[in-house]
């Protein structure tokens, strides 16, 4: 009888260690968009193309005079893990997607380094942003990406989109977080972030030689129910 029970409980213990388990790998998923920041009842997620990097010219880096050189130009490639965005195909919308951005940094000495790259100008997403993504080759480095962004009344901030420890082509994504203030419901006709670029903050330790980094497929999910829903004779304020 006590054995029986011994194995009744063992059993019960390894159910319990294989649901969390599953749990943990839930948790380590990409975020659900539909769950942050839920500001009204009724959505309109859509997924929308902010940039696919296909010209070089569009983009700078900056890094600071003593600390290295950078430079960016775009490259012939794509992640083979990539997919369409719905619908794009059935809308008629057939952008060239054949090529990369790629950014190089030759460093002078070790030390606290940071660089940016970013669009000549910022990008505007329209409505409701809830994550952005974009696929990045990290060359398995300890250095961090951040997504820095513009907010509805002109402030900045910086989200983590990760380290860039691994090999290969990841898709990195990050959530916008409830306290971004996206959007001022006195008008209507104003709400949404802007991308001002990314920042690369550089471990100590690997701050030397040269160090190659690339970009493609910049993309957020975004609630446009808002956009949809507004009155189309309404009077712009921008006087």
């Amino acid at each position: 009888m006590f054995k029986s029970s011994k194995k009744v409980l063992f059993t019960i213990i390894a159910l319990f260690i294989c649901t969390l388990h599953g749990y943990t790998q839930e948790g380590v998923s990409e975020p659900d968009p539909g769950l942050i920041g839920i500001e009204s009842a009724q959505q309109s997620l859509r997924e929308v193309s902010i940039s696919k990097f296909e010209d070089a010219a569009f983009w700078y880096g900056k890094i600071g005079a003593d600390d290295g050189i950078i430079s960016v130009r775009d490259k012939a490639g794509s992640p083979s893990e990539k997919e369409a965005i719905e619908g794009e195909q059935e809308t008629g919308i057939n952008e060239v997607d054949e090529k990369v951005l790629g950014v190089r940094v030759d460093f002078f000495r070790r030390g606290m380094v940071d660089f940016y790259i970013n669009p000549i100008r910022p990008l505007p997403i329209e409505g409701i942003t809830k994550t952005v993504s974009m696929w990045v080759v990290g060359r398995n480095t300890r250095h961090t990406l951040k997504l820095i962004i513009k907010d509805h009344f002109g402030n900045y901030a910086e989200l983590t989109m990760g380290d860039l420890n691994f090999s290969g082509w990841k898709k990195m994504v990050v959530a916008i977080p409830p306290n971004i203030v996206q959007r001022d419901y006195h008008y209507n006709d104003k709400m949404g972030i802007q991308i001002i670029g990314f920042k690369v903050e550089c471990d100590l330790e690997e701050t030397y030689g040269k160090y190659y980094l690339y970009f493609d497929d910049l993309r957020a999910v975004t609630d446009l129910f808002a956009e949809q829903n507004r009155d189309a004779d309404d009077i712009n304020d921008a006087w």
